[in-house]
């Protein structure tokens, strides 16, 4: 094979998957920053995946409701409106995502997001340390950085990356470590970890390993610890992190479906930021390789009961969604004409 072909992208969902996501009356979104798209995965009239994607450079944080869905970018924060309203199918989906604002943000790193209950979008600025939301003038406006942050600057020197969401505000966050010097937290991946309680900039739980995804879910704060590669929450009471079970691979990315989590899996590079970490040295002692894609795991048993693995040219995934009440979506982009002739005034 020619050394500049690019492996074929491929996507297997285990024996089940496609049935779990019919019952599920679902569908699942997530973004890869590696080849900068965004991917719909669905089910056909005829039972089998629909998968759907759409170019985006560096495509981060994502949240999505059946309505509308905001996603970082490059340098850019989109909002994508469902243009199909219920019982209405465009091209075989249910739902059409079209990008109608663009809020130019510049390159300030969005990692996770949400909506708050003003309707608000709410990212993590990690370049910047801190976590923000559109600004009425200027590029962002801070709404929290940690307390050990000395100054709102660019320079990512604690890794902020997730949050977690109580009653439409920002409730959780976590970072890679407590530093306040730029790229200080890389000499910190493997304990250095820590969950921010934002009300109170009380740290609930410590000496974690690249903790991402905080999620509160069902009175639990759930949470993702990537670098040893373990799905499971913070008992705020003993204030430490209660595995359910391990995943086969750099996990980041965490929503949830009833009685599921959905978990985004990542091949963990062997330089840089995922060297040295337990993770890598767990999937030797195992004697299997790391994987991408998603796990879906039942949050009674812990048991990993469905996944959707991803082969070829995409290593990494970055954020995951589930939609709910959608069962085939679809999305438009800018690489071709189709968002020129989209348009549809809105309706009362």
């Amino acid at each position: 094979m020619n050394e500049t072909t690019q492996p074929k992208l491929a996507l297997n969902g285990s024996r089940l998957f496609t049935s779990w996501l019919q019952q599920q009356n679902a569908s699942l979104a997530f973004t890869t920053y590696q080849v900068g798209k965004l991917f719909l995965i669905g089910i056909k009239p005829d039972g089998g995946l629909s998968v759907f994607e759409r170019t985006f450079d560096r495509a981060m944080g994502l949240t999505v409701t059946k309505e509308r869905a905001y996603m970082g970018t490059l340098y850019q924060l989109w909002q994508l409106d469902n243009f199909l309203t219920a019982g209405e199918v465009h091209e075989g989906h249910d739902a059409l995502y079209v990008p109608t604002v663009g809020t130019t943000t510049g390159d300030i790193d969005i990692h996770e997001m949400s909506v708050d209950g003003d309707g608000l979008p709410v990212f993590v600025a990690t370049r910047f340390n801190c976590i923000a939301s559109p600004a009425k003038r200027g590029s962002f406006k801070v709404r929290w950085k940690p307390s050990f942050i000395d100054r709102v600057a660019a320079e990512d020197r604690c890794h902020l990356n997730g949050l977690a969401m109580q009653d439409g505000q920002p409730k959780y966050a976590t970072c890679v470590s407590q530093t306040n010097v730029a790229e200080a937290w890389r000499a910190h991946r493997k304990d250095g970890g820590v969950v921010i309680d934002i009300d109170t900039d009380e740290v609930v739980a410590e000496g974690l390993s690249m903790p991402h995804s905080p999620r509160l879910y069902k009175d639990k704060l759930y949470l993702l610890q990537a670098g040893t590669g373990e799905f499971g929450y913070i008992d705020l009471k003993k204030k430490i992190f209660e595995p359910l079970c391990f995943l086969p691979g750099f996990a980041r990315g965490l929503s949830f479906c009833g009685d599921y989590a959905v978990i985004g899996l990542s091949k963990p590079r062997r330089e840089g930021t995922f060297e040295g970490l337990a993770l890598n040295e767990r999937l030797e002692k195992e004697g299997i390789e790391a994987r991408c894609g998603l796990s879906i795991v039942n949050l009674k048993t812990g048991d990993v009961e469905h996944s959707l693995e991803i082969e070829g040219v995409i290593q990494e995934l970055f954020d995951v969604a589930v939609i709910e009440g959608v069962r085939r979506p679809m999305a438009l982009g800018f690489r071709n004409e189709e968002i020129r002739f989209m348009v549809r005034p809105e309706e009362d």
